[in-house]
């Protein structure tokens, strides 16, 4: 679940080096913190037993002084305008050196202030997505945890609650942003990473209390099923958690994911009973940002904890032996397949923050090159010849104009993809196919380009790409960037399949290596028979032939969007 940065590009972001603004006040004062966690070599279980006893305490970190944000003392007419500026000031604190309790207390700090408040992304989400922008200033030189933790809270967890909570749920937005309670997205397990797809084995249970009140049993059955690579798992107060819903203690009854609202710590920072946490270990960047493992060992929740606006149990009731029962709510959205459906708008919203920030880093890294480059001087050809510097070889041009040409491209195509997807976001609607179909590309795309400039411009820059202060110590950011809201790859694979489902219904394709690809991969699958064991090993055998048709799907779209946009009509069609 580590979201990445987004887009530096655009005028909005550029007031972190453009405009005059109040001094940010220090957020972190001089004091001791620590987090006492699990042993990182814990003793063995003991005999008959699934896990070893762990155990994880917390020392409670004092509260760090509110950034000063009244918007109100600012004489410019725009509000929006005087939000960038008191939004830039209160995030300057920033710093790839804090601990993960530093770096916690400052986001506790900014959410307390309501600069961006929980409901935003329903209610203003250009202030959402350009907060994101404006925060992403700060990834070249720290590196990507304080936008990881920033993305985590607002668009993973408490977007998710905004999304799919029911009345109850949505009342708590305002009670977490009141007290500052961080929060984080509980997805992928130990061996359900990134690649796996959506797999999930932790269980919520339905079952009773020791007083017998009906609640859910959040249940971690194996060490494989260890929720893992949680970011800001550590430090945070909430988590929402996807566990597969079960109604009955024997496990049969099982429903399939669900997100469910869960405190991890109590009000003094406590883990609560039946929750253990343990940190991840350190990092090649964004170590200023926890990454944790948790495990549930029958923690009891509330019934109210299921994200209940698409779906809810009824408890039994055991005077007439009625077994509790699972409905499934469609309020006034016919779209709507399944509960888990409107989780996932959180990831569209995030691949597009996801694809803004690899272009980001990029432009802000060749930016940085770029500077170096034309004042460095290197020897003349000849005696009298012209002065000339680094920026003057032509290996490292084709890099600089190759670079602004590609990602230019890419920005313009993500830029449509955010423009289309921000209206749907404030009506609560999950995108058509055509519009996740562009998400998906422009998440992939910005990427996989991203790292493949920056790559480029470091073999041209010679010593100067070793030093700290070049840009590229971070750059294994664009690495989080390629797993962050769906692996590439899954991703990838996702498109080619789709493709081939329409191509059994109608083989045609205007593009002629499409068709070509289509029809290859098509004749392979056939001679599986209808097996999938078979029809798998033929997929890892025609894995070139795979992500090529999605290579070409993906250029096909960019061109297609690029050319359409403008009339609207790559997504009426």
């Amino acid at each position: 679940t580590m979201a990445v940065w987004t887009t530096l590009h655009r005028p909005a972001a550029r007031l972190a080096g453009a405009v005059a603004r109040r001094q940010a006040p220090a957020l972190l004062a001089a004091r001791p913190f620590s987090m006492a966690t699990t042993p990182e070599k814990p003793p063995p279980p003991p005999p008959g037993q699934l896990f070893a006893p762990r155990t994880t305490t917390v020392s409670v970190v004092p509260p760090l002084p509110r950034p000063s944000v009244d918007i109100e003392d600012d004489d410019d007419d725009d509000e929006e305008k005087r939000w960038d500026r008191a939004f830039v000031a209160a995030t300057e604190a920033v710093s790839a050196t804090q601990s993960h309790a530093e770096s916690a207390e400052w986001l506790r700090g900014l959410v307390k202030t309501g600069l961006l408040t929980h409901t935003d992304l329903r209610d203003r989400p250009e202030r959402f997505f350009r907060a994101h922008r404006l925060l992403a200033r700060h990834a070249v030189k720290h590196g990507p945890g304080a936008w990881i933790r920033f993305t985590v809270h607002y668009n993973l967890c408490y977007g998710t609650i905004l999304a799919v909570g029911g009345p109850e749920q949505l009342a708590f937005l305002d009670e977490a942003q009141s007290k500052g309670l961080l929060g984080c997205f509980a997805l992928t397990e130990r061996l359900a990473g990134v690649q796996s797809g959506l797999v999930v084995q932790t269980k919520a249970v339905y079952t009773t209390a020791d007083d017998k009140t009906p609640c859910f049993a959040l249940r971690t059955p194996s060490p494989g099923a260890e929720k893992f690579w949680i970011s800001q798992g550590q430090t945070a107060d909430v988590a929402v958690v996807i566990a597969d819903l079960v109604l009955s203690d024997d496990e049969t009854s099982s429903k399939g994911p669900h997100a469910f609202v869960v405190r991890l710590r109590d009000d003094a920072g406590a883990l609560l009973e039946g929750v253990a946490v343990g940190d991840m270990g350190a990092k090649t960047t964004g170590n200023d940002l926890d990454n944790a493992w948790i495990r549930f060992d029958d923690a009891k929740i509330p019934l109210s904890a299921l994200l209940d606006k698409y779906c809810g149990v009824t408890p039994a009731k055991d005077d007439d032996g009625q077994p509790p029962r699972y409905e499934v709510k469609t309020p006034n959205d016919a779209q709507l397949a399944h509960p888990f459906e409107m989780i996932g708008q959180r990831l569209y919203t995030g691949r597009v923050a996801v694809a803004q920030a690899a272009l980001a880093y990029r432009r802000e890294l060749f930016d940085v090159a770029r500077g170096y480059a034309v004042d460095k001087p290197i020897p003349g050809i000849a005696p009298k010849a012209p002065k000339r510097t680094l920026a003057s070889l032509p290996q490292l041009k084709a890099v600089f104009t190759r670079g602004e040409r590609l990602a230019g491209r890419l920005e313009a195509f993500v830029d449509a993809c955010e423009a289309r997807l921000r209206p749907l976001v404030g009506q609560g609607k999950p995108p058509d196919a055509a519009l996740a179909h562009a998400i998906a590309t422009a998440k992939v795309k910005a990427v996989e380009a991203s790292i493949e400039l920056c790559h480029a411009l470091k073999q041209e820059l010679g010593s100067y790409a070793l030093m700290a202060d070049a840009g590229f110590a971070h750059l294994d950011f664009l690495t989080c960037c390629k797993f962050a809201e769906g692996d590439s790859r899954i991703l990838m694979q996702k498109m080619a399949r789709d493709r081939l489902k329409q191509w059994a219904k109608d083989p045609h394709a205007d593009d002629l290596t499409e068709a070509k690809l289509c029809a290859t991969l098509a004749a392979a699958l056939a001679k599986a028979g209808g097996d999938k064991a078979k029809q798998a090993a033929v997929w890892d055998t025609h894995w070139l032939d795979v992500y090529a048709l999605a290579d070409v799907l993906m250029t096909n779209t960019i061109d297609q969007v690029l050319q359409d946009h403008a009339a609207h009509r790559y997504w009426a069609h």
